[in-house]
């Protein structure tokens, strides 16, 4: 289904499923974008302050956004991007194996009367772990085509 701006509303819960990181996952993306220790080297990150391997945030961050579009919260006709990220936080380690359920928080929706063919549509997205644990949490704003705005 394709979401225009008009179709969030303040208040709205959308739920985005589960995730598993498996180890295999966690450490390619980290061979090729952020090679840490405690996100290559299962044996390594035992001698960390993390006492094991985890993800790398960025791939914790990744994960949401393609959970986002994948599952339909943000429509890949009608999203125009950001302005930016106003918080980002990793909360909680997130360990090889870890069951992550997402959800998006709508905050509100705006219009700029400059551009009648878009909309702000401000959120906060989470994931919890199995223990029902806060381990990730965005607050961003989204650019969506409103409906008639041409592309």
């Amino acid at each position: 289904m394709t979401r225009h701006a008009e179709d969030y509303a303040e208040g709205e819960v959308f739920d985005l499923g589960s995730v598993v990181l498996e180890e295999d996952a966690i450490i390619a993306f980290a061979r090729e974008w952020d090679p840490q220790p405690f996100h290559l080297d299962p044996e390594a990150a035992k001698h960390t302050i993390f006492g094991g391997l985890i993800a790398s945030g960025w791939h914790t961050a990744l994960t949401m956004m393609r959970l986002m579009i994948d599952r339909g919260y943000l429509s890949k006709e009608t999203s125009m991007g950001s302005p930016g990220i106003d918080e980002l936080r990793w909360l909680k380690p997130v360990r090889a194996g870890d069951v992550l359920r997402g959800r998006i928080e709508v905050h509100g929706v705006s219009y700029p009367r400059s551009r009648g063919d878009i909309g702000f549509v401000a959120n906060t997205g989470y994931f919890t772990n199995a223990a029902g644990e806060d381990v990730y949490r965005i607050r961003s704003t989204s650019i969506i085509r409103r409906r008639g705005g041409s592309a």
